[in-house]
């Protein structure tokens, strides 16, 4: 039997087996089921470790070409900011991606979150629904694009510790 320090080094690329390590491996059944445990025992902790998020950021980065800002991302691609005017009042809608790691666990929790500009005023806390969303009035006089661009054109999407 191999040793399970060999068969985690095999399982992450660290380290090949030799060609009497493989054969080990292929003519004992017992190794190969330890192997299977040792391969789904990592691919859990792989899950576990996507599905720990503790928050994303994002920048505006374009230039106003006349148009008012529609929506902002954040960098890891997992969250966005979509802005609406009516009436002359502005809408803010955050969005969780639904290929997100962590989609899932959020939406089930209606987990509570907050997005904070780059000076750290709060532009919507909230929990999401059941589509991956939470709305809010703007919180602010000046539309987003001059607030963004007056605190930095940065934001941040975290969660609520309660």
């Amino acid at each position: 039997m191999l040793a399970d320090a060999t068969l985690r080094a095999a399982l992450d690329g660290s380290r090949a087996l030799t060609a009497a390590e493989r054969t080990a491996l292929i003519d004992s059944p017992l190794t190969m089921r330890r192997f299977r445990a040792l391969a789904l025992e990592r691919r859990r902790a792989a899950l576990l470790a996507n599905d720990a998020w503790s928050g994303s950021h994002g920048m505006l980065r374009a230039a106003s070409g006349g148009q008012p800002l529609a929506a902002l991302a954040t960098d890891d691609g997992h969250w966005t900011l979509h802005f609406l005017e009516q009436g002359g009042a502005w809408r803010v809608i955050l969005a969780l991606a639904s290929n997100a790691p962590f989609a899932a666990r959020l939406v089930r929790e209606q987990a509570m979150l907050r997005v904070l500009d780059g000076g750290g005023a709060v532009i919507l806390q909230g929990c999401l629904d059941p589509d991956g969303e939470c709305e809010s009035a703007w919180p602010f006089e000046d539309a987003p694009d001059p607030h963004f661009h007056a605190f930095g054109a940065r934001f941040a999407v975290e969660p609520v510790h309660t």
